[in-house]
């Protein structure tokens, strides 16, 4: 499939999030490459009159001066130095990067302001910005998660067609974590039926251990109007024999059930318990504690 690069200047760089664990985000491109089949933006992009279908992908916005207007925002008098989430609604490291680099314009600007971010990704690009991740590190709280629900082959390159191979993502996990940079996994989204065996979640973990992910989450699908279509037609197409399931678990809403949702999430919490997923870094990089003023004793 080809893809087409529409560069368009953005009037803001942050987005105001609700409901979400972070307020605000950064999304130096609109649109992914990567076309998984899951992809809760496909919901977003149908409230915006947008594509969500197969056609998703083929049109990558691209902010060309989303570093210089971030920089502008993080300027403000008015900003608090909150946290940001930097892909969100988007791959970061999708292809688009390595022509246009504002991932990393957007890294530097936050770096020179100190200020904290996290950052997930499917795209071992990210080696590429060591140097920026390591200073930005220095002067502030930097936490990267890559994006690794699953390393069954067959699942992978069904739901995940335009992504690099798990194994590669956790290799540039291993070399952020060795360059002393907070880097994890986050299993997301768990497919019922398809990748929440217990063999499957624990091939994760154990390879999220040995590649030195210092932390590790994960979460089970959504299917939002937008995504459910698209994700089902999909399903319908490469395991026909699930989609009664699928249509039976998500009757009534995009949520699953507590009682559905729970046992897997309450599995990943286990393995990562007893494969001892933890902060193992030899080498840390974090922001030197800040100098607190001492009262003289009288």
């Amino acid at each position: 499939m080809g893809v087409r690069y529409a560069e368009e200047p953005c009037k803001s760089a942050l987005n105001r999030v609700r409901g979400m664990p972070f307020g605000w985000s950064l999304n130096p491109y609109m649109g992914c490459a990567h076309r998984c089949t899951f992809c809760y933006v496909r919901a977003f992009e149908r409230r915006a009159d947008r594509p969500g279908d197969d056609r998703y992908g083929e049109t990558i916005r691209v902010k060309t001066n989303v570093a210089d207007i971030l920089r502008r925002e993080l300027a403000r008098r008015s900003w608090e130095r909150e946290e940001i989430a930097i892909g969100a609604a988007t791959d970061p490291y999708q292809p688009a990067e390595g022509r246009y680099r504002l991932t990393r314009g957007c890294v530097e600007v936050l770096a020179a302001a100190s200020n904290p971010f996290g950052l997930i990704t499917r795209g071992p690009m990210i080696v590429r910005d060591i140097d920026v991740l390591q200073e930005a590190s220095r002067r502030a709280s930097v936490s990267i998660n890559f994006s690794i629900p699953t390393l069954d082959e067959d699942v992978w390159r069904k739901t995940e067609p335009g992504t690099a191979h798990p194994r590669q993502r956790l290799r540039a996990l291993r070399q952020l974590v060795d360059a002393g940079i907070r880097a994890g996994v986050g299993m997301a989204p768990i497919l019922p039926g398809l990748s929440d065996h217990p063999e499957q979640l624990a091939e994760v973990v154990r390879a999220a251990r040995e590649a030195g992910a210092t932390h590790l989450w994960g979460n089970v699908l959504h299917l939002r109007p937008g995504t459910r279509e698209h994700f089902l037609e999909k399903l319908a197409e490469e395991w026909p024999e699930e989609l009664e399931r699928y249509e039976r678990l998500y009757r009534r809403g995009a949520y699953l059930k507590r009682a559905d949702a729970d046992p897997t999430r309450q599995q990943i919490a286990e393995l990562r318990r007893s494969i001892g997923i933890a902060d193992r870094r030899r080498e840390v990089i974090a922001p030197a504690p800040r100098e607190e003023q001492l009262a003289l004793a009288v």
